[in-house]
């Protein structure tokens, strides 16, 4: 019997997702090239492996998607079918345990440790189980990665996609980061890739390997953070839905760093209209806004503001997005990451406004109508002016 639980953390990464879920609906769907997107000026969300190995990715303008791969099987996005499956296989997660982080729709962790699974072996059979399960009854490919944090779970689980299992012992952290591509790394993409492979760093060990003073002059103020990735280390607890939310954030790494401050900005907004329909569907409010830029060498800054009262409505903080994102990207070099995050969570009644009363409920009207069309018939049914390109669209 064993003296104390093991640490054990489960991430759960969904094949290709959407496509799963079309061809879950659908299965004569199976084998082929299929990618879910918007026609015209849209992208791809989601494509199939087979998709994938005629030079198809995400997020790749659909009309590309077409033209490198001609006979593609295009499924418009319809975000209703895809909430509900994700809640299905999450629900059957937290079946086996409520400390379940829902982290998207299609990943998040799971930690086994303080369920008392006993031995590495009984605790695999558990993943193992709940792997078979998810395809058994959803028909959803997912892979699976077990380790003792979340950080390493989540570089094993991307090993061997689709439908991967790779478990990293307790104590073997170090020893399985080491002999990965420094790509495999999370936030280190393909740019920041090359870049460290041009100062001999190629692999994880590469950063083991260099001094302090090195690290420093690499990569700035976030040497430390990725001196402690490589080493596998991280103490991240499980954040489960069963605790009060405290904030709501989206984050966008970019697949190469862009230095044009309209479409940083426009890319920002639209963060925040991902985020105020489930702000709006837990009932709560926020008023706080933060806006995070990280430079590709993870060098970061933020800039934040708080309103005098909490809203969840997404014109309240628009204006804002532009002098934060100046306030945040003071060195203006292009970005490899921008973020945003909604906090000072409230559910509290709302303070009347006997003036703006009737226009704050008009633009609550409008918002859950949106909401409404964005469930049924995808997130692209409807779009905001914030998030029109092109010169002469108005900003604010």
């Amino acid at each position: 019997m064993s003296a104390s639980p093991l640490p054990a953390i489960v991430h759960l990464d969904a094949d290709a997702f959407f496509v799963s879920v079309e061809q879950s609906l659908n299965p004569a769907l199976r084998g082929k090239k299929v990618a879910v997107g918007g026609r015209e000026r849209g992208i791809i969300s989601s494509a199939s492996y087979e998709a994938r190995a005629c030079g198809v990715y995400t997020p790749m303008p659909t009309a590309r998607a077409l033209r490198v791969c001609p006979d593609l099987i295009l499924v418009h996005h319809g975000s209703g079918k895809y909430g509900e499956y994700s809640r299905r296989m999450f629900d059957l997660c937290e079946e086996l345990t409520p400390l379940v982080e829902r982290r998207s729709i299609d990943e998040g962790y799971i930690d086994l440790g303080p369920r008392g699974h006993g031995t590495q072996a009984e605790i695999v059979a558990v993943a193992g189980g709940l792997q078979r399960r998810i395809w058994d009854e959803l028909q959803i490919p997912v892979s699976l990665g077990v380790a003792t944090n979340k950080l390493v779970s989540a570089v094993a689980s991307k090993l061997q996609k689709p439908h991967g299992f790779v478990v990293v012992p307790p104590g073997g952290e170090a020893e399985f980061l080491a002999p990965l591509d420094i790509g495999r790394l999370p936030g280190v993409g393909p740019k920041t890739e090359a870049s460290l492979k041009a100062l001999g760093i190629a692999r994880v060990a590469d950063i083991l390997a260099r001094g302090e003073a090195e690290l420093q002059a690499i990569f700035g103020s976030g040497w430390l953070e990725m001196l402690a990735a490589a080493r596998g280390e991280d103490d991240s607890p499980v954040e489960t839905e069963h605790e009060e939310a405290k904030s709501y954030s989206q984050q966008e790494t970019f697949a190469r760093d862009i230095g044009d401050f309209e479409e940083i900005e426009r890319v920002a907004k639209g963060m925040i209209d991902a985020l105020m329909p489930q702000i709006r569907a837990d009932g709560k409010r926020v008023r706080t806004v933060t806006v995070k830029a990280r430079y590709p060498n993870f060098e970061h800054a933020s800039a934040a503001h708080t309103l005098p009262e909490s809203s969840d409505l997404e014109t309240a903080f628009y204006p804002w997005v532009a002098p934060l994102l100046r306030k945040a990207w003071t060195k203006r070099r292009p970005l490899r990451l921008v973020s945003v995050k909604l906090s000072g969570v409230d559910d509290g009644p709302r303070q009347l406004d006997l003036f703006g009363a009737a226009d704050d409920e008009r633009r609550k009207r409008l918002a859950s109508a949106v909401d409404v069309l964005k469930a049924r018939r995808g997130d692209g049914a409807v779009m905001r002016g914030a998030q029109l390109r092109g010169p002469g669209r108005e900003r604010g």
